[in-house]
């Protein structure tokens, strides 16, 4: 259990501190936007991650990274899985907004419509060449590809790879096809059976299109979305030495080298200095796959409310722009994202409501302030808890929930067999009990209500609202 208290222990320890003094904000003009490069994983735990305190894996890159920028202890997906996690990470807005839920497959009819305007498409306007590479999760056929959502190319599969005919879960072999797409744009390129080599392929595709791109044309957005280390896990015997800590850690260690390889592509072409490197991941760890899964010090895993779902690791890292070895307990949502980003370059935000909010210095690390209005965190259609504006508080309203329990762990990519839990009304003190054991509601009555009505007026605004 140690290894699991250490990263707690530093969030109370740090909790206990004062933020720290920002330097003067030397954000891009918009006439001089930077590069952005950002990375999202699949299933990354928030303890997946040296800086993070695993001692499971290694991950020398993310960890100078940390080191050399800022690494955030209080940030947050809107829904613990993949398309709805998406959805919010490139439009700004709660994924029920844009009528989207859980995860897309294959036999999906639509995805996010193409009225929506993606950070893609924000950025795109103001002169940015932008690229994806990776898994989309979004929609798998026209016009719900990346290449019809703002993007000018894209290397990748269109949902999650454990969607084919190999699925270890005796249903899913019956559901799903026999392999996963490879598009390149629309064009179908390949059909996958085979996961060793993608991590890989990622990494090279990444580097690819830093070293084509042309600084004097305008900047660069590369959008690096990993598959894994979502199941099912494959490594590449050609690619890196095996860590010896196992398979899961191996592939966190590829993982890792393509953080380093698209650093040394930046500096190789003249564009490290002006790149804003962002580093996350969609949702934590899936926890049924035992060893197969990563870990988080918190609660639960994927597919729950609790911090152990929706809390994951973010670095950003940008020279002389973010302060070095910064530790910041700002208190974001990737919603924040496409508005700060749009702030940074001066463009305009999108004509609709947005949920997130313009939140670039402390994005940037100088300020932890408090989020202007609370958080809201929905599984599907329940809206199931809402984190307050400062981040010290999360009111779960009655909802079930997935848990493994105290059965023993799932070994070697066959998982165990959830069960379900549930949790009344119940208000957590983030600051003191992270892991979300000590329900404080009849303490601070007054905490509840202002959740309450804020979910209330969240969820009216909402009703009817997404196409």
């Amino acid at each position: 259990m140690l290894k699991y208290l250490l990263p707690l222990c530093a969030l109370l320890l740090h909790a206990c501190g004062s933020a720290p003094a920002p330097p003067a904000e030397a954000a891009a003009t918009p006439d001089a936007p930077p590069n952005i490069v950002l990375i999202f994983t699949d299933d990354m735990g928030y303890a997946d991650i040296g800086a993070y305190g695993g001692d499971h894996v290694s991950t020398p890159h993310l960890d100078r990274l940390a080191a050399e920028g800022v690494r955030f202890t209080d940030f947050r997906v809107a829904q613990a899985v993949c398309t709805a996690s998406r959805a919010a990470l490139l439009t700004g807005c709660y994924p029920n907004r844009v009528g989207l839920r859980g995860a897309l497959d294959h036999t999906a009819k639509a995805g996010l419509a193409p009225e929506e305007t993606t950070l893609a498409e924000v950025l795109k306007g103001r002169g940015y060449r932008t690229a994806m590479v990776g898994k989309w999760h979004l929609g798998h056929r026209p016009p719900y590809l990346p290449t019809d959502q703002g993007f000018d190319s894209y290397l990748g599969i269109p949902y999650s790879h454990d969607m084919w005919a190999s699925h270890p879960e005796a249903w899913a072999k019956r559901y799903f096809p026999e392999r996963v797409p490879l598009l390149e744009g629309h064009r179908l390129v390949d059909s996958l059976s085979d996961f060793t080599t993608l991590n890989r392929m990622y990494n090279e595709e990444a580097t690819r299109q830093i070293a084509a791109h042309d600084p004097a044309s305008g900047p660069l957005f590369l959008y690096l979305a990993h598959s894994l280390p979502h199941v099912p896990l494959a490594e590449d015997p050609d690619y890196l030495t095996p860590t010896g800590q196992g398979l899961y850690a191996d592939v966190i260690a590829e993982i890792d080298a393509g953080v380093g390889e698209i650093r040394q592509a930046l500096a190789d072409r003249g564009m490290a200095d002006n790149t804003l490197l962002i580093f996350s991941s969609d949702n934590g760890p899936w926890l049924s796959y035992g060893d197969h899964a990563g870990r988080t010090p918190f609660r639960e895993g994927k597919a729950s409310s609790f911090e152990g779902g929706v809390r994951v690791p973010l670095i950003t890292h940008w020279p002389g722009h973010t302060p070095t070895g910064t530790v910041s307990q700002a208190n974001l949502m990737t919603t924040d994202l496409l508005p700060s980003l749009a702030r940074l370059v001066g463009a305009p935000l999108p004509d609709r409501p947005l949920d997130g909010h313009e939140r670039l210095s402390d994005f940037l690390g100088h300020t932890e302030r408090p989020s202007p209005t609370p958080y809201a965190i929905y599984w599907l259609d329940d809206l199931e808890a809402v984190v307050s504006a400062n981040g010290r508080y999360k009111l779960h309203f009655p909802h079930t929930y997935p848990t493994v329990g105290e059965q023993p762990p799932a070994t070697g990519g066959q998982p165990v067999k959830y069960r379900r839990d549930s949790i009344g009304l119940s208000l957590f003190d983030l600051r003191q009990d992270p892991g979300e054991t000590t329900d404080v509601a009849a303490a601070h009555p007054a905490v509840v209500e202002r959740l309450t009505a804020f979910a209330d007026q969240l969820k009216a605004e909402l009703a009817g609202s997404a196409p």
